[in-house]
C-alpha cells in the first residue's frame, strides 16, 4: 500500500512539474522544475529501497527466531555428549565402538581413534565380570547368554531399563569401578541400529560405600559388644524413660519375670514387682538423687515365684546431657537374704550361748574367788599352828617333827596351787589388767636374780645373768614381766640337775623386738613332751617326781606373754637341757613430754613455799624408771617434799605414818593394785581426804572412765607430760590447803 502511495504521488509530481513547465515560459523556472523533479525522483527511490530493505530485515528476524532452539537444544546435546564427567561409548549393532567422546577418552586413557571401528566395550571390561553377568543372565531369562558384548547389551535390546556395576580397564591396565547405564539406539521403524553405553567413574561412590560399610560394621560390632556385656552380666538389668517404661532388657531379667524381652519392652517397671508403689518410688528416688543403691525389692515372676533383689541404679543422658532415663541392675540377693537370717538366727544363739558362757565364767571366776578365800583361811590355820608347833621349846620328837615338816610342806603348795588357779581364772575371764609402757628389763631382771639365787644356792646351780651396764628396754608390763621370768627361772632350777647351770640372755630379735632366753642343763624334754608343755595340770612326766608342781605355772606365763603383745617358745633336747624363750617389743628410755615447759617455768614454783613449810607427795610406784623421772621433775620444782613406796602396801603404811598432802599412784602394782590401795585409803579416816591422783600406761577412755569413777582425783598417762603433771599438782595441792583450812577452822582445832 505504501509503495503504490508512493508511486501514485510520484506521478502526480511529474504531470504538475510538465503542465507547470507549458504555463511559465522563463527557463529559470523551467530549470527549477526540473531540479526538483529530479530530486523527487531520488527522494522516491531512496525512500523504495529503504522500504524493500526493511522488510528483508524483518523475514530474516523471524527465520532467526525460529533458528534459535533448534541451535540451543544442539548446542546442549554437544556439550553433553563432549562432557568430561561422563564416559559416552556409542556402537553400532555388532558393538563396535562408532562414537568415544571426551569423558571416556580421559576416563580410560584412550585416544578415540584408537578404539573406534576397532573395539566393542567388552574389549575394555573386566572378563571375570562378564563371565559372571552372563551366567547370571541366563539362568534369569532361562536362554544362553554369551560371555561379551552380548552380556553387555542384552537387557537393552529387548528394551529393558539396564543399569549395572562394571570394572572398566584403562588402557594402562589400571582398573575402575564404572556405574553404566544402557540404552538400544534405534530408527525410525523401531530397528536397532546400535547401542549408547554412559558410564560414571563409581570409585569414589564405591569408597564412602565402603567406609559406609565398615562403620556400619563397627557399629554392628559396638552393639554386638555392648549387648554381649549386657547379657553377659550376672545381674537383671532394665532401661527405662523417665515416665518409668521399660525401654531394655537382658536375659538374666527375662529369666527373673519368666517373660521375654518384647513383652517387657514398653510396660511400666513396677508390674514386675511385688509391690509397685514401692517400684515406682524406686524410679522416683534415682530421678531425684541420681543414684540409688541396695534397695530391696521383691521381683515377681510369671509363675508367681518370688525374688528378693538388690535395686541399684542411676540416671543416663545423651551427649547434650538431657535425661533419657534409668539404666537399674537387680541383684538376686535370696541366698544372701536367707544367709542373713540364718546369721541373725546363729548370732542370737551365739549371743545367748555367749550369755550363758561368761554367766557360767562369772560363776566360776566367783567360785574360784570364793573357794580361795574360804581356803585360804583354815589353809591359814593349818600353816600358823604347824609353824608354832615347829617352832616350840623343847623342839618335837623326831618323828612329830617329820609329820610336822609334810603338813607344812603339803600346806605350801595347797596355798601355791590356790593361787595359781586364781591368777589362771582371772586370766581367762578378763579381769587381768595390763599397764604396758616403757620399762627397763635389766632392772627387772636384776630383781629376779636376788629372788631366785637363794633357791638356786641350796642346790648348787650356777646363775648368769646379763651384765647390768646393758641396757634393754621393752614395752610391758613390768609386774607381769616380773611374773613370767620368776616363773621360768623357777622352772629352770627346779627341773635342773643338781650342780648344773642356768644362763639368761638378752638380744635384740629382728626388727624392733627383745628376746630374753633362759637355759638349763636338766634333763631336757621329748618332742611329745613339748607339745604338751603349755596344757594346764600336765607336768610332763613329773609327776612322780620329787619335786613339787601344779602344772599351771607356764599356761599362766604363756597368757601374760601373749597378753602384752609378747612370744613364747620353747626348745629341749633330752639330756641336755631346755631353752626358754620370750619375746616383747623394744621400746625407748622412757622419757618426759616436755610440751614446750621451760626450765623457768618449773624453777619459778620453788619460789612459792620453803622447807618446813613444804607440801609432801607420796608417789607408789614399782617402774625404777618412771620414779627417777618423777624425782627429776619434783627436784627442779623445789616446793614439794618426795616419798617413795615401791608397792601398794608399802604405799598404805607410809601414807598412814606421814600423812602426805598428795599421793601419786601407779595403777597396776605388786601385790595389791592402786585400785586395791585407794579403797583402803578412802576407807581409813586418816587419809581418806588426801587427794590420790592416779598415774598409768592404761591410757584408753575407757580406762580413764573407770579411774575417776573408782575415786581418783585426777588421771594421768604415760608417758608424763610435764605440763599437765604439773597442773594436775597444783589442782591437787590447792584441794589440800583448801582442806587444811576447813579443818582447821573446825571448832575444838
Amino acid at each position: 500500500m505504501l509503495i503504490g502511495f508512493v508511486a501514485t504521488f510520484a506521478v502526480l509530481l511529474l504531470v504538475g512539474g510538465i503542465a507547470l513547465s507549458y504555463v511559465v515560459e522563463s527557463p529559470g523556472a523551467v530549470n527549477l522544475i526540473k531540479t526538483s523533479i529530479i530530486l523527487l525522483s531520488l527522494f522516491l527511490a531512496l525512500l523504495f529501497y529503504k522500504v524493500q530493505f526493511e522488510m528483508r530485515l524483518r523475514t530474516a528476524q523471524q527465520r532467526a527466531m525460529m533458528e534459535a532452539p533448534l541451535l540451543k537444544t544442539g548446542a546442549l546435546q554437544d556439550a553433553i555428549f563432549n562432557s568430561a564427567n561422563f564416559s559416552s561409548i556409542a556402537t553400532d549393532a555388532q558393538g563396535v565402538i562408532q562414537i568415544f567422546n571426551v569423558g571416556a577418552e580421559r576416563m580410560l586413557g584412550y585416544v578415540a581413534a584408537s578404539v573406534i571401528d576397532k573395539l566393542t566395550p567388552a574389549n575394555i571390561s573386566d572378563a571375570g565380570e562378564l563371565i559372571a553377568r552372563a551366567a547370571a543372565l541366563t539362568a534369569e531369562f532361562e536362554t544362553p547368554i554369551r560371555p561379551g558384548f552380548e552380556a553387555l547389551v542384552y537387557k537393552a535390546s529387548r528394551g529393558i531399563e539396564d543399569i549395572y556395576e562394571l570394572t572398566y580397564i584403562r588402557a594402562d591396565n589400571t582398573r575402575f569401578p564404572a556405574l553404566v547405564s544402557v540404552t538400544a539406539l534405534r530408527d525410525a521403524a523401531g530397528k536397532v541400529i546400535g547401542y549408547l553405553l554412559i558410564g560414571t567413574d563409581n570409585t569414589a561412590r564405591k569408597q564412602v560405600e565402603a567406609e559406609q560399610a565398615l562403620l556400619d560394621q563397627r557399629l554392628r560390632d559396638q552393639q554386638f559388644y555392648t549387648r554381649s556385656l549386657i547379657e553377659s552380666n550376672i545381674d537383671a538389668l532394665i532401661t527405662t524413660d523417665p515416665r518409668g517404661i521399660i525401654s531394655d532388657v537382658n536375659s538374666q531379667m527375662e529369666q527373673l519375670t519368666g517373660r521375654t524381652r518384647d513383652e517387657m519392652i514398653g510396660a511400666p517397671f513396677k508390674t514386675y514387682f511385688t509391690e509397685p508403689e514401692r517400684a515406682d518410688e524406686a524410679i522416683a528416688r534415682v530421678l531425684r538423687q541420681g543414684k540409688v543403691t541396695n534397695y530391696e525389692l521383691t521381683a515377681l515372676s510369671l509363675n508367681g515365684k518370688h525374688t528378693v533383689v538388690s535395686y541399684n541404679a542411676t540416671t543416663f543422658h545423651d551427649r547434650d546431657r538431657k535425661l533419657q532415663g534409668v539404666f537399674a541392675a537387680a541383684r538376686d540377693i535370696t541366698d544372701r537374704k536367707q544367709f542373713e537370717d540364718t546369721l541373725l538366727e546363729t548370732n542370737t544363739a551365739l549371743e545367748a550361748a555367749k550369755g550363758a558362757a561368761e554367766k557360767a565364767n562369772r560363776a566360776k571366776s566367783e567360785f574360784l574367788s570364793s573357794m580361795s578365800h574360804e581356803l585360804r583361811t583354815p589353809l591359814n590355820a593349818v600353816l600358823g599352828f604347824a609353824q608354832l608347833m615347829a617352832s616350840e621349846v623343847p623342839a618335837p620328837a623326831q618323828h612329830q617333827q617329820r609329820s610336822i615338816n609334810q603338813i607344812l610342806k603339803g600346806g605350801w603348795y595347797l596355798l601355791r596351787l590356790i593361787n595359781e588357779i586364781l591368777d589362771l581364772a582371772m586370766i581367762e575371764s578378763g579381769k587381768v589388767t595390763m599397764s604396758q609402757e616403757s620399762m627397763s628389763l635389766t632392772d627387772v631382771l636384776l630383781d629376779c636374780r636376788g629372788m631366785i639365787e637363794p633357791q638356786a644356792a641350796k642346790r648348787g646351780i650356777t646363775l648368769t645373768f646379763p651384765q647390768v651396764d646393758n641396757l634393754f628396754f621393752i614395752h610391758a608390763d613390768r609386774t607381769r614381766v616380773k611374773q613370767v621370768m620368776i616363773n621360768l627361772l623357777s622352772n629352770a632350777v627346779k627341773y635342773n640337775t643338781t650342780g648344773g647351770s642356768v644362763i639368761v640372755q638378752c638380744v635384740v630379735s629382728g626388727k624392733d623386738r627383745v628376746r630374753i632366753t633362759v637355759k638349763d642343763t636338766g634333763a631336757g624334754l621329748a618332742p611329745a613332751q613339748l607339745e604338751q608343755l603349755f596344757q594346764p595340770f600336765n607336768r610332763i612326766g613329773q609327776e612322780q617326781g620329787a619335786e613339787e608342781g601344779t602344772g599351771i605355772g607356764l599356761v599362766v606365763t604363756k597368757q601374760l606373754v601373749e597378753l602384752m603383745g609378747g612370744r613364747i617358745g620353747v626348745e629341749s633336747s633330752v639330756g641336755v637341757g631346755t631353752v626358754f624363750w620370750v619375746e616383747f617389743d623394744a621400746a625407748a628410755v622412757p622419757s618426759l613430754l616436755l610440751d614446750n615447759i621451760d626450765d623457768g617455768l618449773l624453777e619459778r614454783r620453788g619460789q612459792a613455799r620453803q622447807p618446813p613449810d613444804q607440801p609432801t607427795l607420796l608417789y607408789v610406784e614399782d617402774n625404777p624408771a618412771n620414779l627417777a623421772l618423777v624425782e627429776q621433775l619434783i627436784a627442779r620444782r623445789g616446793d614439794l617434799k618426795l616419798l617413795t613406796a615401791i608397792d601398794g602396801h608399802l604405799g598404805i603404811e607410809l601414807a598412814r605414818a606421814y600423812l602426805p598432802d598428795v599421793i601419786l599412784m601407779d595403777i597396776n602394782l605388786p601385790g595389791i593394785s592402786g585400785y586395791g590401795a585407794l579403797k583402803i585409803l578412802g576407807e581409813d579416816p586418816l587419809t581418806a581426804h588426801i587427794p590420790v591422783l592416779a598415774l598409768s600406761a592404761n591410757a584408753v577412755p575407757r580406762d580413764i572412765e573407770k579411774g575417776l569413777e573408782a575415786g581418783f582425783f585426777r588421771y594421768l598417762t604415760k608417758p608424763i607430760r610435764v605440763r599437765e603433771f604439773m597442773d594436775a599438782l597444783d589442782v591437787a595441792l590447792r584441794h589440800a590447803d583448801a582442806h587444811s583450812l576447813a579443818a582447821s577452822a573446825e571448832p575444838g582445832q
